[in-house]
C-alpha cells in the first residue's frame, strides 16, 4: 500500500529501518498519473519494500529538502540516507530493478 505522506509521517516512514520508495508528484502532471499505477502495483508485489508518495504542491518542503527539479521523482531511502533517485516514468520492469538495486 502506498501512504500519501506528509512532515509528520515522513519521519517515522524514514526510520523504519527497511528501504522506502518515495514518488514525489503534482496532481496536473501526466507522466505523473501514468507511474501511479505502477507504484501501486509495486507496493503490492514488494512488500518487503515501505512506498509513500508526496505532493509536490502540497509539500514544498519536503521536495525543496530532497531537491526536485522535475517530477515525477522517485527518491530511495533507508534509515533516514538518501540512496538514488530516478526522474521521469519508467516501466514497471525498470523500476523494479531500480528499487531491487537498492535492498
Amino acid at each position: 500500500m502506498v501512504k500519501e505522506l506528509n512532515k509528520e509521517t515522513l519521519k517515522e516512514a524514514l526510520g523504519s529501518g527497511k528501504l522506502f520508495v518515495i514518488d514525489f508528484y503534482a496532481d496536473w502532471c501526466g507522466p505523473c498519473k501514468m507511474l501511479s499505477p505502477v507504484i501501486d502495483e509495486l507496493s503490492e508485489e514488494m512488500t518487503e519494500v515501505g512506498f509513500g508518495k508526496i505532493n509536490v504542491d502540497k509539500e514544498p518542503e519536503i521536495a525543496s529538502q530532497f531537491r526536485v527539479e522535475s517530477i515525477p521523482m522517485i527518491a530511495l531511502v533507508k534509515n533516514n540516507t538518501f540512496l538514488d533517485f530516478s526522474v521521469g516514468f519508467k516501466p514497471k520492469e525498470e523500476l523494479k530493478k531500480f528499487i531491487e538495486a537498492n535492498l
